[in-house]
């Protein structure tokens, strides 16, 4: 099987800048992040076996890389920072839609927050990226009904979150 590079930087980049944002809570991380997948993929994709899809297998190098850097940084969990994509606005609407753009993006990241980063990578695997279970009990190289009780169990966390912090975060 070939793979090519590019293709795969492609169609996987978004994907992973995405998991690495949500993951780290930070830019600049979730860039470092995403440059350091790719090498890897780079670097391992002659070793590639195909026992899995490529994407689940680049799924599985983000998400550790995310795991990895959050560690490094020495943080439990993620500061909440998400200036990405905040445009200059061009009308009075624009800004107020951008303000609660912006409220709301901090809103999921407080959520988010509250949970562990391994229930917070099932999360963000399932509702973000909408991999099955299978798939991302293959990412992260666990068994399907370990990311099934993250899931439940990050679900349950941020609800209880949501209702005890109503109006504060």
């Amino acid at each position: 099987m070939l793979l090519d590079f590019a293709e795969i930087y492609h169609q996987y980049s978004g994907m992973v800048y995405r998991v690495a944002l949500r993951m780290t809570g930070r830019v600049e991380e979730a860039e470092e992040v995403t440059q350091d997948v790719f090498l890897s993929v780079h670097r391992h994709l002659g070793a590639f076996s195909g026992k899995s899809t490529i994407k689940t297998w680049v799924y599985r190098i983000a998400v550790n890389c995310s795991l990895n850097a959050i560690k490094k940084a020495g943080r439990k969990r993620p500061e909440v920072r998400m200036e990405e994509g905040f445009d200059a606005p061009d009308s009075r609407q624009d800004v107020h839609e951008a303000v609660e753009k912006e409220a709301a993006e901090e809103k999921i990241q407080a959520l988010l927050n509250e949970v562990s980063e391994d229930e917070r990578a099932c999360l963000l695997l399932r509702a973000q990226e909408g991999l099955s279970y299978e798939d991302i009990a293959r990412s992260l190289g666990v068994n399907i009904n370990t990311v099934k009780t993250r899931i439940r169990r990050a679900r349950e966390t941020m609800i209880a979150a949501y209702q005890n912090k109503r109006g504060k975060i």
